[in-house]
């Protein structure tokens, strides 16, 4: 099994658990508090993906950082421990990345990216915004960025689904038409 799959099984184990025993927002934030401390301190993440130590040691790390920090629920730690224990810690990163995920989408929350020739005025983004909402019927989470290089139009982008309406698609579309007609 690769690494994101035993990270989004162990996320939505996580979930499970999390919603019948805690508030899934608080757990949410306790794993990604730990994602961020693996990567803000590389020599840790890097003693603790590191095979040739051994499971124990880890473990004892691990105990030693729920101790100071003193404050992460029952149902973390002991993931957290679980983790140390199978020698997995190196998946924490991915397993929050798949939590928030699993978060989301129980929220009904779906992000999407916005690109665009120029930067656009706060209304407009939050009409398109709307659109968007109304198509998928869920709560979006917009992101904007700006790449001069479509020309003009905007391109959104929804997971994998893309709306593309960008001037340079449409030239390339005309262009090809015009290919396919002189080849007739």
């Amino acid at each position: 099994m690769t690494s994101r799959g035993a990270a989004i099984r162990y996320a939505r184990a996580l979930f499970d658990v999390a919603q019948k025993e805690l508030d899934v927002q608080q757990a949410g934030a306790e794993i990604a508090s730990f994602a961020a401390l693996f990567a803000g301190h590389e020599g840790l993440s890097r003693m603790l993906s590191n095979p040739a130590i051994p499971a124990p040691r880890k473990r004892a790390v691990i105990e030693q950082l729920l101790a100071r920090l003193g404050t992460v629920s029952p149902v973390v730690t002991k993931l957290l421990l679980m983790l140390a224990d199978r020698d997995r810690l190196a998946l924490i990163p991915e397993i929050a990345s798949a939590y928030e995920t699993r978060l989301m989408d129980h929220a009904q929350i779906v992000r999407a990216e916005l690109t665009t020739a120029v930067e656009m005025p706060a209304d407009r983004v939050a009409a398109l915004q709307e659109g968007l909402a109304t198509a998928t019927g869920r709560q979006v989470q917009l992101a904007t960025k700006v790449d001069p290089g479509i020309i003009g139009g905007a391109v959104a982008r929804i997971g994998s689904t893309v709306y593309d309406g960008s001037v340079t698609t449409q030239l390339q579309k005309v262009k090809e038409r015009l290919v396919n007609a002189a080849a007739e």
